[in-house]
């Protein structure tokens, strides 16, 4: 059936609810794992008067976002490795997280995307966006989504 598995996490106690439930299915398909988490940029304002940012300040922030996406995924292998699952922690650079999630899915040659959702509709959903609901639409692999 699955034989690699991606599993989107952002560190949040919803998105840990999707990686313990990505575990328990590789482990009883006995198929490795990808724990993939996004790093975003750091945002920067070019408008006319802004306050230039040092830029010494900017690498700082990325690379603390950096140290705390490795401590995500790692998280991710070390449960992984107490149900015998072969997890590999993968951290990627960009603005666009589904696209993102996507690439990397395509590129690791998995077969099944997992990913949780907060299960926002109307409003909510128009408003605040939806990196699932995206993934859902453009991604050619199957995605199992978690709701709360």
């Amino acid at each position: 059936m699955y034989k690699r598995i991606l599993v989107a996490t952002d560190g949040s106690e919803l998105s840990d609810k999707a990686v313990q439930s990505a575990i328990a299915l590789a482990a009883d398909l006995k198929a490795e794992l990808i724990a993939l988490k996004v790093v975003p940029y750091y945002p920067q304002s070019y408008f006319e008067g802004a306050a230039p940012i040092d830029t010494r300040a900017i690498a700082d922030v990325e690379k603390k976002w950096q140290e705390s996406a490795q401590q995500v995924v790692g998280a991710v292998v070390t449960a992984g490795a107490e149900r015998g699952v072969t997890v590999q922690g993968l951290t990627a650079k960009s603005d666009l997280v589904s696209e993102t999630v996507i690439k990397t899915a395509t590129a690791q040659n998995c077969d099944l995307i997992v990913m949780a959702s907060h299960g926002r509709n109307g409003l909510k959903r128009l408003l605040l966006g939806s990196e699932t609901q995206h993934v859902l639409t453009h991604s050619h692999i199957p995605v199992l989504v978690l709701r709360p």
